[in-house]
């Protein structure tokens, strides 16, 4: 019997088998492992009850490092302000103490993941859904091993989808392979820039949020598709404030804070900060939190970057909420104009 596992064609021996056998013939299998056959996601429990047939589309997926388990609130050093009283982030009913989410991707090696991930303060970290690997020669798939999960809330990723239908299906499979129904969305639409699909995004977004998920949509700093968003349900919306991985910082904060004044779910800037001023930035416009990857993971020191970008976001909400002092066109002395001295 020949049937299509994770897009390759393969032999299976004889002419019956459940999903079970399929599992069961393979190696190196993770504990978070999610299965779907014709699209359709198969709880681990009835795997010894679904026939394969011929042709049939098998997809078998894991949880790796990118872009739930409930979250107890991290320790702080005692020099570190934190949250103010009363001032905690709430996402889909779940306070959190950090405003910092984290991604996973791109570290050197699974420890120096978990020493950054410890030194940010996160309570929220990213991991992305991909095709088991099958040849036994890819990397470490296990790299939840190197976290404490009973510290850390997973958000799932649709990173790499094309469309909103990819999005819907590694939606189904995260949750699966998770056990978590909050998600961070992603579609698409440009390759090479990795812009959002607004299009996209939206339509898988009303799908999910009616299927009883959390959506956390990464989105472009447009403000009529952050309504959009917010109006189909979404727990958040995540504009970018340049492209993914970029470190160009803020393209367009103007945007960004026109976004926060009109939204009323938690904005969490997304993407393109590259340092601790990028980050107090955002903080300083009102958003609400921020997610960073690449300038932890690409940081010479991430351990280092990390607790920088954790102080960055407390001095930011800070700043923030004792209100910033509005700009002028001209110059105010701040001494008394009256009284000065001067030479005879």
């Amino acid at each position: 019997m020949r049937i299509l596992l994770n897009g390759e064609s393969r032999e299976l021996e004889g002419t019956t088998a459940t999903l079970a056998d399929l599992v069961r013939s393979l190696d190196r299998l993770p504990e978070r492992l999610a299965a779907a056959v014709n699209e359709e996601v198969v709880p681990r429990e009835r795997w010894d009850q679904v026939g394969l047939a011929e042709g049939d589309r098998v997809d078998l997926v894991r949880v790796m490092a990118g872009g739930s388990q409930q979250a107890e609130p991290t320790e702080r050093a005692p020099h570190e302000a934190g949250p103010a009283e009363g001032d905690a982030l709430v996402i889909a009913g779940v306070p959190l103490r950090s405003r910092l989410m984290a991604g996973t991707g791109k570290f050197s090696d699974p420890r120096a993941m978990r020493r950054a991930l410890e030194a940010s303060g996160a309570e929220v970290v990213t991991c992305s859904i991909r095709y088991m690997d099958l040849t036994g020669s890819g990397d470490d798939p296990l790299f939840l091993d190197q976290l404490e999960l009973s510290r850390f809330r997973l958000l799932p990723n649709t990173a790499g989808a094309r469309t909103a239908r990819d999005a819907i299906h590694m939606a189904h499979l995260a949750r699966e392979a998770t056990g978590t129904s909050w998600l961070k969305l992603e579609v698409i639409g440009d390759p090479e820039t990795l812009w959002p699909d607004p299009e996209g995004t939206l339509e898988a977004a009303r799908i999910l949020v009616s299927e009883g998920f959390a959506v956390l949509p990464y989105t472009s700093y447009d403000l009529v598709t952050a309504l959009r968003l917010e109006e189909a349900g979404c727990a958040t919306v995540m504009p970018m404030a340049s492209m993914i991985g970029s470190g160009q910082g803020f393209i367009d904060w103007s945007s960004i804070r026109r976004i926060v004044e009109r939204v009323k779910v938690p904005v969490i800037v997304d993407a393109g900060l590259r340092s601790p001023s990028d980050v107090a930035m955002a903080m300083e416009l009102g958003a609400d939190g921020v997610l960073v990857n690449s300038a932890i993971a690409r940081a010479s020191d991430p351990v280092g970057m990390a607790s920088a970008l954790r102080l960055a976001v407390d001095a930011g909400r800070l700043a923030y909420r004792a209100g910033l002092m509005p700009r002028r066109e001209t110059a105010e002395p701040s001494s008394p104009a009256r009284g000065v001295v001067r030479a005879s």
